[in-house]
């Protein structure tokens, strides 16, 4: 029989937004509501707000079953956590569906391993196709539908296929002074019409230029939160910045305004083009249907 490998992160909203999609699919809640429950129970561990009674070794024999092969596994890797501790994370997943084994693959980063051809699917953020491969331009990029647009065929073979909605956006988030200062909307013309420092996290500095676009950004200077410090206290002291929001609320406590949302930061499904078969098709087709979403990539 087939066999479908689809490279998935280790941890975290994105690999969840995966399992529960899966699950939705195929009817596995159980199974992904376990998985689910076993990492989140881990996190709660390595933040140091659970504590467990077996050490980690302990747990991660309880928690594979080598017996039987439909079981998920799990792994220990080392965390970035003072004194780098062994943390449980996702390891595969094997489902037999119709006419081909789906194989869920942690990886700590799927989108490179779809790059390099290891894997045709996977899953990871949006955000890191920003980061990495979509080319900068003078007008923004406002959706996850034009990003397949912006990406240099030569650069690599990965497209977006779709997102799977669980979505936080990247925020234009500003204080009611540098606001009065230009008095207009908070929005992408805004920040063409402003000069000075706008606060962003490091890693963010590409994805930024790339949705508020190369010309608004002129006379812009990206300064970045200390660090340990909260990301909207940083943006209040700077005065302007980009941030993820869900509600807004952590902002507001800061005496931030929230303004346009100028991405969205989700999981999405993505596709090596050039090692797309019938079998990974019929994958995507699990994942995103035509009863879900549009699909962005051509399959």
């Amino acid at each position: 029989m087939t066999t479908v490998r689809v490279a998935v992160p280790r941890k975290g909203r994105p690999l969840e937004a995966v399992l529960e999609r899966l699950a939705a699919r195929t009817g596995t809640t159980d199974l992904a509501d376990d998985v689910i429950s076993t990492l989140q129970y881990e996190k709660a561990i390595t933040k140091d707000n659970q504590t467990a009674e077996r050490d980690v070794y302990d747990r991660l024999a309880a928690y594979s079953d080598t017996d039987d092969p439909s079981a998920p596994e799990f792994t220990l890797l080392r965390d970035d956590r003072a004194g780098m501790p062994r943390r449980i994370v996702f390891d595969s997943l094997t489902l037999d569906l119709d006419g081909y084994d789906l194989q869920l693959v942690g990886r700590e980063e799927p989108f490179r391993a779809l790059r390099t051809h290891e894997f045709a699917l996977g899953f990871d953020s949006a955000d890191l196709v920003l980061e990495e491969v979509v080319g900068l331009d003078t007008e923004p990029l406002t959706g996850l539908d034009e990003v397949n647009d912006r990406i240099d065929p030569r650069d690599t073979d990965v497209r977006v296929v779709s997102g799977l909605g669980d979505t936080v956006w990247h925020t234009l988030l500003a204080t009611p002074d540098i606001q009065r200062q230009l008095d207009a909307d908070l929005d992408r013309s805004f920040v063409d019409a402003y000069e000075g420092k706008l606060c962003i996290s490091p890693r963010y500095e590409r994805l930024v230029e790339a949705v508020l676009g190369s010309d608004a950004v002129e006379g812009i200077e990206f300064t970045y939160p200390e660090e340990g410090a909260v990301e909207e206290a940083a943006i209040a002291d700077t005065g302007i910045g980009v941030y993820l929001t869900v509600t807004g609320s952590t902002a507001h406590e800061y005496g931030l305004e929230l303004g346009e949302r100028l991405f969205p930061s989700e999981t999405v499904m993505l596709e090596n083009v050039a090692e797309t078969t019938d079998a990974t098709r019929q994958a995507t087709d699990l994942f995103v249907g035509a009863d879900l979403e549009t699909k962005l990539a051509s399959t």
